[in-house]
């Protein structure tokens, strides 16, 4: 597990104020397992490299009114997209060693 630094973190709270999103929501985000938060002195906070995934759900939440089951289907999906896409790669490439 890698350390991380301050810089490398969002406060939750900056993040919904800039977003005009509930706390609740990311809350829900977090229990569902979708996010991590980290917690120093009392504040929250996401890592940075969270933030495209956090607003790709905030845009699914609140702007296509997708509730949160539907927000964890799509997820899982895109994940499972995204490792397909990664073994074809691999495949690819030790096709070519073959061919080669």
């Amino acid at each position: 597990m890698k350390a991380t630094k301050i810089d490398d973190l969002i406060a939750v709270n900056e993040f919904c104020v800039n977003h005009n999103i509930e706390i609740s929501f990311i809350n829900l985000l977090k229990q569902s397992g979708l996010i991590k938060i980290s917690s120093i002195e009392a504040r929250c906070f996401v890592e940075k490299e969270q933030l495209p995934q956090l607003e790709k759900f905030v845009h699914f939440y609140y702007d296509l009114d997708i509730n949160l089951e539907g927000i964890e289907t799509i997820s899982y999906l895109l994940q499972r997209i995204e490792n397909f896409q990664n073994e074809i790669v691999v495949l690819k490439n030790r096709l070519r060693l073959y061919e080669g």
